[in-house]
């Protein structure tokens, strides 16, 4: 009984190394076509007399492509993360694992395929406003940078304006861009903080962060109740005890 287990377990092992085997000369194979279908492509448009339209259509077809093989080297990367635990990626409950993991991080770090510019666009506007402004409470999800595992919290920004002030859900985008990356925390207060200075020069601005780090709750020290707060004060926010502290006080 003994050896008939031990004869089946090794014949399950094999199998899933070489089906582990076989994703890997087609995942090679496939970007090898991929690169291929590229560069006839980028040759035939050298020959291409420029054209605005055509241009535009051309940068979307380029950022589908991109997005495309982006998510197939995604997904053969984690074909061979379950190669490597010792997983079996053609067993039912994995055939589309690795494709949905891959759209998955691909949200997850939607921010690095994202520009300021693209998502203020026309939400800055003049107004004659000098008394502070702040939304509290923004729902954050991120990655941490050192294990790839989630940090969430709630994200509060305040900001005097000078003259010009930005439309309210501009700055939950804001969040949104810089937290779909990897991040580490203080990083991340801090450049939604210089983010919004850029964008309307106010006179001050405060950004506070509490989040959670599931590499502290799930990992580690795994302390399940521990919270991580950082703050980045710009401008008046920094200057002046009186304007930090109302601040501070509104966002409790």
């Amino acid at each position: 009984m003994g050896d008939t287990h031990l004869l089946a377990t090794k014949s399950g092992y094999q199998e899933n190394q070489q089906n582990c085997f076989d994703f890997a000369a087609e995942r090679e194979n496939s970007v090898k076509s991929l690169l291929t279908s590229f560069s006839t492509q980028d040759s035939g448009d050298m020959k291409k007399q420029a054209d605005p339209h055509r241009e535009t259509s051309k940068n979307v077809m380029d950022k589908q492509s991109s997005e495309k093989l982006l998510q197939e080297k995604l997904s053969s990367s984690y074909k061979d993360i379950l190669c490597g635990v010792g997983e079996d990626p053609t067993r039912a409950g994995l055939l589309k694992t690795p494709e949905r993991a891959a759209k998955a991080l691909m949200f997850f770090t939607k921010g690095y395929r994202e520009s300021m510019n693209d998502i203020l666009n026309d939400a800055i506007f003049d107004e004659d406003h000098d008394e502070m402004v702040i939304v509290k409470d923004i729902e954050m999800f991120s990655l941490c940078e050192h294990h790839m595992v989630p940090f969430m919290g709630k994200v509060s920004i305040g900001y005097l304006p000078n003259k010009r002030v930005l439309g309210l859900s501009k700055l939950a985008r804001i969040v949104e861009v810089f937290s779909r990356r990897l991040q580490v925390q203080e990083r991340l207060t801090k450049q939604i903080a210089v983010a919004l200075t850029e964008a309307v020069q106010p006179a001050g601005v405060g950004v506070v962060i509490e989040a959670t780090h599931m590499c502290m709750v799930m990992r580690g020290v795994q302390k399940i109740n521990s919270k991580t707060v950082t703050s980045t004060m710009l401008g008046v926010f920094r200057e002046d005890p009186k304007t930090r502290e109302e601040f501070l006080s509104l966002i409790r």
